[in-house]
């Protein structure tokens, strides 16, 4: 199928779009990108520690029936909103323990931004526009890699575009005395949606977009009427119950979740991933390649046509604002995230499509310069660009597999046999985000560590991450983070222990360098422990350690 597709060149009076209601050829692209999308989410392991976590959270939440509270290991869990984890949670319930489910909310969130804009073009720009960007969207590895990842960007990303779209749509519709409400409602629902999936930025980003073009465009005057009170509503309607829900179970909750988690966070140094203000750009170069490099080109060469309409469906107007539009979602979100110093690729990825649009606007204003006989060849070059890019997103995911040698699958097996036997399980100064998820744990595992180091609060790590969901459960917490100094008894419990800790723990539990472990992992080892073994070795048990039953199983 050709990526260009004829459109109409029957001009329309400015602001006047032709109107274009969904056909079976439009839910056969809907359908084609979600299947696209979703094609290899089979493929590779949970990665961690961001899908081991969010899955195991996500798990957590269905075994334990309680819809509302998000546990890590048994634990509260506030760093996030719980949509994500509702959404992984009904894809696990209905499909099965398996990677592919894990994963289901980061492809439909990427399904709802690719169709976000894709709507938006198709309705204000034409066929071949919308086509075009959505082509360019889907074979950015970045955005293919990001759908399926399972962790909270991918869907919040989604949520953005949508509220941004929305928002724009119901703008132009207002303007062209169309009916608008229904888009701003729908705006406000996907705002009260991204704040669920992950913070204000759900909200704060999408709404910055549009206050910033309007601007920039000369609406000045029609700001305050996308204020809506009806739609403030929707919002609170949508949002505002699990918010409450938590504030009365936790009295901590609402400074720990919007003051800790997103201000401060946002401006203190001391996490992960430190980089330069300009790390996004070059990344974003990268990781979308060839589209990039390939709209630069195209914009240079044919960057004296200016005021043009591309496919001649709406006046000049409407496609300055639309590209204005497209110019300000890309820059407000890339500065926003630039500010900080702790910076994750993730964090763009609501960028990549007004990215596209860009791109494939510069493809197509390049297309009239072009002789017949130029334009056949560009446009059988365009297709093997697609191609080419489609098999580049292939191709890095298959690299990721074959790299990747980070998930706790390889012990899966031999753990199985030993909790069928009866062997209770424990993690020593590492919490392994990917086994309750893998082994589909019906009980928190018990980690033990150095807990009483101040250091660890100032670490982003999961030691961290445990130690603040123990704040909102010191009683749960006191039974499941067990201190360093109760490892001896802990040997005595039980018969036989497993441990899975890193190898360098070796050097500050004696008992783990004096066996050798019975599985090594590029992050992890798995130990099991023999008490008699121990005993002969000096290991001194009393009758206070060992109880009737093992706890931790």
């Amino acid at each position: 199928m050709s990526p260009l597709p004829s459109a109409s060149t029957v001009p329309l009076p400015a602001g006047q779009p032709r109107f274009q209601p969904p056909s079976n050829a439009t839910w056969v692209v809907m359908l084609s990108v979600l299947c696209w999308l979703a094609c290899t989410a089979w493929w590779r392991p949970l990665a961690v520690p961001d899908e081991g976590r969010y899955a195991g959270v996500a798990w957590e939440m269905l075994r334990s029936g309680d819809w509302l509270t998000p546990t890590l290991n048994g634990l509260p869990f506030f760093h996030k909103p719980p949509l994500f984890y509702w959404l992984t949670a009904v894809s696990i319930k209905v499909f099965g323990m398996n990677v592919w489910a894990a994963r289901l909310a980061s492809v439909l969130g990427a399904w709802l931004g690719a169709m976000a804009v894709y709507g938006l073009l198709r309705r204000w720009r034409g066929e071949r526009v919308a086509l075009l960007t959505l082509l360019v969207l889907l074979t950015q590895p970045f955005y293919f890699g990001g759908a399926q990842y399972a962790n909270l960007d991918m869907l919040v990303a989604g949520c953005i575009s949508a509220t941004i779209a929305l928002a724009a749509q119901a703008v132009l519709a207002r303007e062209a005395g169309r009916p608008y409400r229904a888009a701003l409602w729908g705006a406000y629902a996907l705002a009260a949606l991204g704040l669920l999936a992950k913070g204000l930025i759900g909200l704060v980003l999408p709404g910055a977009v549009i206050v910033v073009w309007m601007l920039s465009t000369g609406r000045w005057r029609q700001l305050l009427q996308l204020f809506s009170f009806s739609g403030l509503l929707v919002l609170l309607a949508v949002a505002g119950p699990w918010f409450v829900a938590m504030q009365e179970r936790y009295p901590a909750f609402f400074h720990y979740f919007f003051i800790y988690q997103h201000f401060q966070r946002f401006t203190e140094t001391g996490f992960n991933n430190m980089h330069p203000w300009w790390y996004y750009g070059p990344m974003l170069v990268v990781l979308t390649l060839p589209w990039v490099p390939l709209g630069l080109y195209a914009w240079w060469r044919s960057r004296g046509v200016v005021g043009e309409t591309v496919d001649g469906t709406v006046g000049p107007g409407t496609e300055r604002d639309l590209r204005r539009l497209m110019a300000c979602w890309l820059g407000v979100i890339l500065v926003f995230f630039s500010l900080p110093a702790s910076k994750l690729p993730g964090y763009v990825l609501p960028v990549l499509p007004p990215l596209a649009a860009l791109v494939a606007e510069a493809l197509l204003r390049r297309w009239p310069q072009a002789s017949d006989a130029t334009r056949g060849m560009l446009g059988a070059a365009l297709r093997r660009w697609v191609l080419g890019a489609a098999a580049l997103c292939l191709l890095a995911m298959g690299l990721v597999v074959h790299f990747d040698r980070q998930s706790a699958r390889p012990v899966v097996a031999t753990l199985r046999t030993l909790q069928a036997q009866g062997v209770p399980l424990v993690f020593v100064d590492r919490f392994v985000y990917d086994l309750p998820f893998l082994m589909a744990l019906r009980e928190p595992v018990p980690v033990i560590s150095g807990w009483d180091d101040p250091a660890i609060r100032k670490r982003d790590d999961d030691r961290k991450e445990l130690l603040d969901a123990g704040d909102f459960d010191p009683e749960k917490a006191a039974a499941l983070l067990v201190p360093s100094a109760q490892w001896p008894r802990w040997l005595c419990r039980s018969p036989r222990l497993a441990v899975m800790a890193p190898l360098d723990a070796a050097s500050r539990y004696p008992q783990l360098a004096a066996t050798a472990p019975v599985a090594q992992l590029r992050l992890y080892s798995l130990w099991v422990l023999d008490r008699a073994q121990l005993e002969a070795q000096g290991l001194h048990c009393d009758a206070r350690d060992l109880p009737s039953t093992s706890p931790g199983r």
